[in-house]
């Protein structure tokens, strides 16, 4: 809700705290940000070693890695761009300078589409491998000559890429798959294990593909949000003709056409013309909604029945479309808490397991007087199993799955750490106006005190108010009749907890506002009035939910007014699932304790408080964090403070662009369903990191089981690591598919 001078909330301009979890490092003012778009960087393997290869590099600060997207993000203090690309060349990768400001989803983002040129190296080293394997089987001679050229021509075919990548990973001292990897397949030849070596190297360029088909769906999906809008317009010309154009040539106040089964390509208000439109791609609702003029439509959206003709308020890359896409693409390359956790947990098991294959390897011949033969190859499968791959990769794309999910059903969460965290939540704290109701007031009663009429006392206030876009003065512009009057000297009322507004009419002052200014004003300047008469109608007011407003001339109270807001149709719905999963609801307002009372019995909520500033709700929520994670749900200015100090911020599609840009979490629709729908969310995404990783490590212990025991080949760890990285990664990407999150 926008608030600026108003007459009952204005609000307290004080330094909104940070959520220090949740974001990164604090950087010097005078830093730069490069975008460098990377081809060969889609992998953590890759993200690891360009991490060691560019955080020693002077002036280099930070580095952000949007691997959906293959974009790195260096924030550098005057560090070389040559520099910086000779790192890069150095890990066999080169990043092409991304100039000027990018659109939400970065134009092509998406894998290339492959051609049969791209597999015939697998296949042939498919077919060379499982002949060399069948003949070593059949003859009983794996060092044959014929079975190791079979398998040389499988390791040139399709492992020579891994084979360069392991000896970069090797010059950099990074323990990585493609190290390990070229480690088994040396090692194996070295033994005379020429079968095994080529259907390690087989299968894990067949994993590799199937990775990166796996990522490259993930990838086209958080870009499809982007090509939900059309590249070209219908745009009015000077004469009143329509020429299509680019959209991205569109300005800000241009008219544009939309005909019956044509996207939305921007967002716009209508100027002519009525439409069912189907908003599903923005807010998730399933149903069209009806527009008329004045309303507003947003690009993406399908219009499905009438001609409209829309002015554009939101050019191409500001568009809600482009913002959500943003959100997500910026979202998704933040580390979540459990990908933290398994990246420390994958840099201590990755080294540990390498040291015990060396032992394995060289301990037993030399004390227990074991062959060397067996133990090499017992560590080598050792070394293949050392690889984390599986469990590192499983974590961001079940994250990313869960955001573009979100994102579908109009719900744009800023950060995985949010969508991890809402399924902790213990306490939700709501605002009133614009939040649990529609934000919508309707004047319902005027009340004169004095001489003047009630249409006197109507006309009075409205003039006052004129100027300010709050719903109480929009809903009392709205309720009059009368010609305004010309009012002067505007100014905010604040002395004590009063707030409202004082202006000069044909000469006098008066004042208008809240129940809070009253009393400033009685105790300024004593003012006498009828208090058991208004004591009684303030009472009756305020029982049916009313917002009562105070109108006085000088020392004078001339009347009330009464607006009142209605309750939005699903917050009590909202609010009673919230409760049935445990999770505590409160409201915060600034309104009087008997309105916030009605609204609070009516949405089915025991606990509130009421006639609050802002500062006061920043209190509260601090003082509810401390019994577990706490959540604020708002959509004004006045609740900036308290949407950044609590655990999870979340925003109303309608809230002022202050509380969208400070919350963590904003609803593309007016809808509070979306609230408990998130947290359905947060647990299916947990649940399946759980699975993923879970089942990764129960493969990896398995097979470290198998190895130390000698009953588990070479090709069977790769086959075991390459599909548990495949099966992860499918099993996140089932996110994507979800119609109903239960």
């Amino acid at each position: 809700m926008s608030e600026k001078n108003t007459c009952c909330s204005h609000q307290d301009h004080e330094k909104t705290p940070v959520k220090a979890s949740a974001m990164a490092p604090v950087l010097p003012a005078n830093t730069s940000k490069l975008r460098l778009k990377i081809e060969q960087m889609d992998c953590p393997t890759e993200e690891a070693l360009i991490r060691k290869a560019l955080t020693s590099l002077p002036g280099v600060l930070e580095l952000e890695f949007d691997l959906i997207n293959r974009v790195l993000t260096v924030h550098h203090e005057a560090a070389e761009l040559v520099a910086i690309q000779q790192r890069l060349a150095g890990t066999g990768m080169q990043g092409i300078v991304l100039n000027g400001e990018q659109p939400a989803i970065i134009q092509g983002a998406g894998s290339p589409a492959h051609t049969w040129l791209d597999y015939w190296p697998v296949a042939l080293g498919g077919v060379a491998a499982i002949a060399a394997e069948m003949l070593g089987w059949y003859s009983g001679d794996e060092n044959s000559l014929i079975i190791a050229l079979l398998a040389l021509c499988t390791i040139f075919s399709c492992g020579i890429p891994t084979l360069k990548k392991g000896w970069i990973a090797l010059r950099h001292f990074s323990l990585n798959i493609h190290l390990l990897m070229t480690a088994a397949v040396l090692g194996a030849t070295a033994i005379g294990q020429w079968p095994e070596a080529a259907m390690v190297i087989w299968l894990f360029a067949i994993a590799e593909l199937i990775e990166a088909a796996s990522l490259s769906r993930a990838r086209n999906i958080i870009q499809g949000l982007h090509s939900q809008a059309p590249e070209t317009s219908l745009l009015q010309q000077q004469d009143g003709s329509w020429l299509s154009v680019a959209t991205d040539t569109v300005a800000l106040g241009q008219s544009i056409q939309i005909r019956p089964g044509d996207r939305v390509p921007l967002d716009g208000t209508i100027e002519t013309g009525q439409s069912s439109i189907d908003e599903a791609a923005i807010t998730g609702e399933s149903m069209p909604v009806e527009k008329k003029l004045g309303d507003l439509v947003y690009a993406g959206s399908l219009n499905q029945s009438g001609l409209l003709q829309i002015k554009v308020t939101a050019v191409q890359a500001s568009t809600m479309l482009a913002r959500i896409a943003q959100s997500v693409q910026e979202a998704q390359g933040q580390r979540a808490p459990t990908q933290r956790f398994v990246d420390r947990f994958a840099a201590i098991y990755t080294p540990v397991v390498f040291v015990i294959a060396l032992l394995v390897a060289v301990v037993p011949p030399l004390l227990l007087q074991h062959g060397w033969h067996d133990s090499l190859y017992r560590a080598l499968v050792l070394l293949v199993i050392a690889c984390p791959c599986a469990l590192v990769i499983s974590t961001p794309v079940t994250v990313v799955s869960g955001l573009a999910l979100a994102a579908r059903r109009g719900i744009v969460i800023k950060g995985g750490v949010y969508l991890e965290q809402a399924r902790h939540l213990k306490t939700i704290a709501f605002d009133k106006t614009g939040t649990l109701t529609a934000g919508k007031p309707q004047l319902t009663e005027t009340i004169s005190l004095s001489a003047q009429t009630a249409e006197d006392i109507l006309t009075l206030a409205a003039s006052l108010d004129a100027h300010s876009s709050h719903p109480l003065a929009t809903a009392m512009l709205k309720a009059c009749k009368s010609p305004m009057l010309a009012a002067s000297d505007i100014k905010l009322f604040e002395e004590g907890r009063g707030r409202g507004v004082s202006g000069q009419i044909n000469g006098s002052t008066y004042h208008l506002g809240n129940q809070a200014m009253w009393q400033a004003l009685q105790t300024k300047e004593a003012i006498n009035t009828p208090s058991a008469a208004l004591e009684q109608e303030l009472s009756r007011l305020e029982a049916s939910a009313n917002t009562v407003l105070f109108l006085c001339q000088g020392n004078q109270l001339l009347g009330l007014l009464a607006l009142a807001d209605q309750i939005r149709e699903h917050s009590r719905a909202a609010l009673a699932e919230l409760q049935a999963m445990g999770i505590k609801t409160v409201m915060l307002t600034g309104d009087n304790a008997k309105t916030a009372a009605a609204i609070a019995t009516q949405a089915g909520i025991s606990e509130f408080q009421s006639q609050m500033l802002p500062t006061e709700k920043l209190a509260a929520i601090h003082k509810y964090g401390e019994n577990g994670l706490t959540a604020m749900c708002g959509d004004g200015i006045n609740d900036a403070p308290a949407l950044a100090r609590a655990d999870i911020g979340f925003a109303m599609a309608a809230g002022s662009d202050t509380a969208l840009e400070t919350a963590d979490v904003a609803f593309m629709q007016d809808d509070l369903r979306k609230l408990p729908e998130m947290i359905r969310i947060s647990q299916r995404t947990a649940s399946i990191l759980t699975q993923n990783i879970s089942f990764a490590l129960l493969v990896k212990f398995v097979f470290f089981g198998l190895a130390l025991t000698g009953h588990a080949s070479l090709w069977m760890a790769v086959f075991a690591d390459a599909g548990t990285s495949v099966l992860v990664v499918l099993n996140g990407l089932r996110l994507l598919n979800s119609k109903k999150i239960a």
